[in-house]
């Protein structure tokens, strides 16, 4: 099987309270990790969230899908990597895969799929497309 491609890549470490009675990371912290590893890349891209929202831009998540591998624990260091593609005229896939650092062991492989809004309804993202080279 082929190594995934990725543009990104962003490096984080389990923090105490990220865990569960369990000793493991709560499934909900994988979005988080998710999410900032998405932030990362794109402001690595020059796309600033904060500068789109004041043009009236803002981009949305619509789905998530999560496929839990493995569980990281406390301490752990691990690298959330990231690849994005265009599904359509207004949506964008975020491919991303979690991959606990000291082994390169798959944690967790994820779909996340958003879109590019204007006062509430979907529009075409012309410019981000193209700072994303996708355009």
């Amino acid at each position: 099987m082929q190594e995934p491609f990725y543009l990104h890549n962003t490096e984080f470490n389990v923090r105490d309270y990220e865990c569960d009675i369990q000793g493991v990371v709560n499934n909900a912290n994988y979005q988080h990790y998710l999410e900032h590893a998405r932030h990362e890349f794109l402001i690595s891209q020059g796309i600033s969230f904060a500068q789109l929202h004041d043009e009236g831009t803002d981009l949305i998540v619509t789905k998530v899908e999560i496929e839990y591998k493995y569980p990281l624990r406390s301490r752990d260091r691990f690298i959330v990597r990231t690849n994005i593609q265009r599904e359509g005229n207004i949506r964008l896939v975020f491919l991303q895969d979690i991959y606990r650092a000291e082994d390169m062991k798959l944690i967790v492989r994820a779909k996340i799929t958003g879109a590019a809004t204007k006062n509430g309804k979907p529009v075409y993202p012309g410019e981000v497309l193209k700072k994303l080279g996708l355009e």
